[in-house]
């Protein structure tokens, strides 16, 4: 009859009509990528300590028929992934600083955790546990975040002497590492509060303002100042370090010793000079306590507080204090030793 759709016709527009209703169900059918092999994590940040053996799980909801699992680490400020590890499931090969350190966990058939040994300042980060089985590859990003303290630095000569790669050594030196901006602005929470800028991973300037002030910016809302991304080599600022646990503990020598004097006491000791880094995690997670400056291995003095009280440095907040670089041949100050 003239006027209804005849079978064929109407098949068409049955399948027009139910392709239309699975594309609306599932969005941009390019988008799509198939079967997820790969379980998202319960918790996206692990967090760890320096010298911890940690875990960054990945998890199969069910083995393709064949595959590999390739580990790799976003490096901050560098815009590059760094290979880490890449296993068959049988075999696994690691790669670059973790060599060594790294290796496949393999609870069960559907495990391809990465175990990392030792964890170091430089092992924090963004990481990504990526599936390849040749059709649609997939992955899971998780970030290892370590439990530490942020400290300012900068050297005998006076405030923003560092390019970007002086004050990187600079940290290094003193048993840190560059903080970067998530460090940075974690610290600010807990209450940092610094007027001078300094440098960060990613190559940007920030300081951290909890109370407003005319000579630290003018007078604006709290919170991390920034500079934005500067000259690595030409610009000069100070430094943001960040430490975490260490092996070793620090212990006071008291007396009144030049900077030679006290690197002789702590060598009878078995020990060496603190360095700064030591003593801000002696602080921070042995809860030193030491009203008295000492010499630390850079030749400044300083002293740690837990628990402040008006003759011990009259500051209402705990922290590390300083003295600056006095004159090495001054014999004033005990020492701070680090020993293994």
């Amino acid at each position: 009859m003239q006027g209804w759709l005849n079978l064929p016709t109407f098949c068409h527009f049955l399948l027009l009509w139910a392709f239309t209703t699975f594309h609306r169900a599932l969005g941009d059918p390019a988008s799509y990528r198939g079967p997820h092999y790969l379980l998202p994590p319960i918790h996206e940040v692990i967090h760890s300590r320096r010298g911890a053996t940690t875990t960054l799980p990945c998890i199969l909801g069910t083995l393709p028929p064949s595959y590999k699992v390739r580990w790799s680490k976003v490096e901050p400020g560098e815009l590059r992934e760094t290979s880490i590890l890449i296993t068959n499931g049988l075999h696994a090969r690691s790669y670059g600083a973790l060599e060594g350190r790294a290796r496949m966990r393999r609870g069960h058939r559907l495990d391809a955790s990465l175990v990392i040994a030792g964890v170091r300042l430089e092992d924090e980060g963004r990481y990504r546990c990526e599936l390849i089985n040749g059709i649609e590859d997939e992955s899971v990003a998780l970030t290892l975040r370590l439990e530490g303290v942020v400290f300012p630095y900068q050297p005998s000569r006076g405030r923003y002497q560092f390019n970007y790669y002086e004050a990187k050594q600079a940290c290094e030196e003193q048993g840190g590492r560059l903080a970067t901006y998530a460090q940075l602005y974690q610290a600010w929470t807990e209450g940092l509060d610094w007027c001078n800028a300094g440098w960060l991973l990613e190559g940007s300037v920030h300081y951290p303002v909890l109370t407003a002030r005319a000579p630290c910016g003018g007078h604006g809302r709290p919170g991390i100042r920034s500079y934005g991304p500067r000259d690595r080599k030409r610009d000069r600022y100070d430094a943001f370090c960040f430490t975490s646990t260490q092996a070793g503990h620090v212990f006071f020598v008291p007396g009144r010793l030049t900077l030679s004097e006290a690197q002789a006491a702590c060598r009878r000791r078995g020990a060496v000079v603190a360095k700064v880094g030591h003593l801000y995690a002696a602080w921070k997670f042995s809860g030193l306590d030491q009203c008295d400056g000492g010499w630390l291995a850079d030749g400044s003095v300083r002293f740690p507080i837990t628990t402040p009280r008006p003759r011990c440095g009259g500051l209402p907040d705990p922290g590390v204090r300083s003295f600056g670089f006095p004159q090495p041949q001054r014999a004033s100050y005990g020492t701070y030793c680090y020993s293994e």
